[in-house]
Formats: structure tokens, C-alpha cells, sequence
């Protein structure tokens, strides 16, 4: 059964819940690597398949003559391998664990363009198949226009998929204040009119929670992206510590439980309402409330993380320096809290004198929206 992101926001009874959520919490265990192959498509195109037991959170990059597929939350396979055809672009394929990540190295004959966005593919279970996360792709040589053409194709979503952005705090709600006077909800406003204007650009649908100084509960905040149907919601934040000296981005998904105890205190901080909407949910009986709610935020989750994952790496090849820790951060934030998934982005720490400075400029913020916009172009809306 194939289900899209919409399918979480089309609840209205029990027996539609029950069958929209529960394919998706395979997220809950631990994902495995079941099988790597190669083969040859028609146009001489290399395929590889990465298969695993349960939905994958990936990224894809591209160092020289290779290709590596990194897979959150996943485990190796010591006793896989690969099925390798002959005739293809594939050399060799590794599989290198680091802690919850799995990195899948493809090793190859030639080198090769990034590969086109309509060129990957994620299928859902099949007959004896699991999860299959699909590559098909060409050499380099020879094919730089058609697979410029292709990327300029793709870069347009096939529908105009929609992304609520939150600038966080507004009005009464300053946030935190930098030693210079900043105010985290004029940086995150600039920040997010930009943003705006860029995936309007792109295509894409979107709205402001806030477009000027104005003060939001978290759960109306939560309720704009619902009434909005949209596809992606993004709060974007500006961050503060004890330790003058700590500075960088971090993302941060969804948690009942808080990753660790820094995310904790941000979600103490940030939340102020707790709310979980659904259609026709209170018809139902407490217990049976609950446990919907608790089904339901396994399946938005998955796709959140998938998106938070993305958006690190985003900001990472920018060269957008990193708060120390993990790549992605979950706690109980109450503004994420709805059918829609998400994250929370903190830009940047306004306790830091030095960026303090830089997330007032104007090119610092470009610098910021850019590598939120490629993250979101990079998302897979589709499955």
C-alpha cells in the first residue's frame, strides 16, 4: 500500500487512522539493511537498489568516483554481498557503520553527475521485496546537458507542495536578546520573508505564520500549518546558551523524550501549549485518544526526521558552522505538535558575540535560506 504525507491529514475515524498510520511505524525499531544489488537499465543507465526492513531516512552525496548513500538509524548487514551485475558504473560497494548510521560507498568506473532527483526512487514493500531505495544514473561523459536539463526539470516540484514557515516568538515575545540588543524574532522574521520568497521562486506554496510583529501561541502557530494542508512546516529560531562561546545551527524534530538534556531545556524554554488535532478525534473514547495520538506522531516523526537529516546536511555543505552534538536533536516542542510534519530549525546563537553580528547581515541570512531552500528540494514529498 502506498501512502503520501496527505493521508496522515485525510483522518476523519478509527478505521481510517489505524490503516494510514500504522505502515509507518516501522520507525519505531531499528531499520536493517536487508540487500545491496546493481544492474543495467535501458538508456545504459547503472541501477543500484539498497533494500532494508523498514522505510529509509537517507541522504546522497557525491565525492570524487564515488557515490554514498547514508542511512539514519540503520544497521549493517556483516554477512551481505552485494549483488553486483556486470557491465555497470559500480566498481565495488562497502558498507561502513557509524554508530546509528549506516554509509553504503559505491565505488565507481567513472565518474558521474549528481544524480537527478527523478532518478531516485523510494518503493514501498512488494511481494518478497522490503523497502527498496532506487539510483538509476549515467556517466558523466557525454551526458552533462541531458543531466543538467533533468536537474533543471526536477528542481520544480510536480505540484505546488505546500510549506508553512514559523518565525519564531513576535510582539511580547522578544525570545532571547544578544549582548548587542538583537532580538531573536527580528532575525528569525528577516530570515523567514527571505525564505519565503525563494521557495515562491522554486515553486512551491508558501505561507508566514507571522509576517510582522505579532505575538503567537505555539498551538496557533501548529494550527495555521493544519488549516493550511501543508506538506512541510518549518519554525525557525535563534538560539542561546550560558557558555558565550557556544555558537552554530542545530535542528531538532519531535520528541515525547528530549535527545538530550540541552534539548530538554530548549523545549522547556520554547513550549507554552500542547495540542495534537485531529479530525473527528473526540468522538473517541480517552484511551482510544491516546493511543491515536501516540500512533500518529510515530508517523508524522518519520518523515520529519527524514526532512531534519536533509536539512543538516544542507547546512553543513554550506559551511554553516554546527553547534557541537549530533546532527539532529528531538524534544517535546509544542509547536510541532500536529499532522504535519516538521522541524525546528535554530539558526544560530545570539549568546555568541561573533554571530551574533553575522546573523544580522543580510548575506548571512542568503547564506542560511539558501541551505533551507536546497533542503527542502532535496525532500522526497512524493512517497
Amino acid at each position: 500500500m502506498k501512502l503520501t504525507r496527505r493521508d496522515v491529514l485525510k483522518i476523519s475515524g478509527l478505521t481510517a487512522v489505524i490503516v494510514a498510520v500504522l505502515p509507518r511505524m516501522a520507525f519505531a525499531a531499528r531499520n536493517a539493511l536487508r540487500n545491496v544489488r546493481t544492474g543495467i537499465q535501458p538508456g545504459n543507465k547503472t541501477r543500484l537498489v539498497i533494500e532494508t526492513s523498514a522505510r529509509p531516512s537517507y541522504s546522497v552525496s557525491y565525492p570524487t568516483n564515488q557515490i554514498v548513500v547514508t542511512l539514519n538509524n540503520t544497521s549493517a548487514n556483516a554477512n551481505l554481498a552485494p549483488q553486483m551485475a556486470s557491465g555497470t558504473l559500480i566498481n565495488s560497494i562497502t558498507q561502513v557503520q557509524s554508530g546509528d548510521t549506516l554509509k553504503i560507498i559505491a565505488d565507481l568506473a567513472r565518474p558521474i553527475n549528481e544524480i537527478p532527483r527523478d532518478n531516485i526512487m523510494l518503493l514501498s514493500p512488494n511481494g518478497d521485496n522490503e523497502y527498496r531505495l532506487v539510483l538509476d544514473f549515467t556517466a558523466a561523459s557525454g551526458t552533462v546537458a541531458t543531466t543538467t536539463t533533468q536537474k533543471q526539470t526536477s528542481a520544480q516540484p510536480s505540484r505546488k507542495y505546500v510549506v508553512v514557515i514559523d518565525a519564531g516568538h513576535g510582539g511580547k515575545d522578544p525570545g532571547c536578546i544578544g549582548k548587542g540588543g538583537t532580538q531573536e524574532k527580528t532575525v528569525v522574521l528577516s530570515v523567514a520573508k527571505k525564505l519565503k520568497n525563494k521557495l515562491d521562486s522554486a515553486g512551491f506554496q508558501t505561507y508566514l505564520t507571522r509576517s510582522n510583529d505579532t505575538y503567537l501561541k505555539l498551538a496557533q502557530r501548529a494550527s495555521i500549518g493544519e488549516k493550511k494542508h501543508a506538506d512541510l512546516f518549518l519554525s525557525l529560531h535563534a538560539n542561546a546558551n550560558p557558555s558565550r562561546s557556544m555558537k552554530g545551527f542545530s535542528v531538532y524534530t519531535l520528541s515525547e523524550k528530549a535527545s538530550d538534556e540541552e534539548a530538554a531545556k530548549l523545549a522547556d524554554a520554547e513550549n507554552a501549549a500542547d495540542k495534537i488535532d485531529v479530525s473527528g478525534f473526540e468522538q473517541f473514547d480517552k484511551d482510544i485518544r491516546i493511543a491515536l495520538s501516540s500512533l500518529q506522531q510515530h508517523a508524522v516523526a518519520e518523515l520529519s526526521v527524514e526532512y531534519a537529516n536533509g536539512c543538516a546536511s544542507a547546512f553543513k555543505r554550506a559551511n554553516i558552522t554546527q553547534q557541537p552534538g549530533p546532527d539532529v536533536r528531538h524534544a517535546p516542542f509544542a509547536v510541532l505538535r500536529s499532522t504535519v510534519p516538521g522541524a525546528l530549525i535554530e539558526l544560530g546563537h545570539l549568546s555568541n558575540a561573533s554571530e551574533e553580528k553575522l546573523l544580522k547581515t543580510s548575506s548571512h541570512q542568503d547564506k542560511l535560506v539558501a541551505a533551507i531552500v536546497k533542503s527542502v528540494k532535496a525532500y522526497n514529498f512524493d512517497v
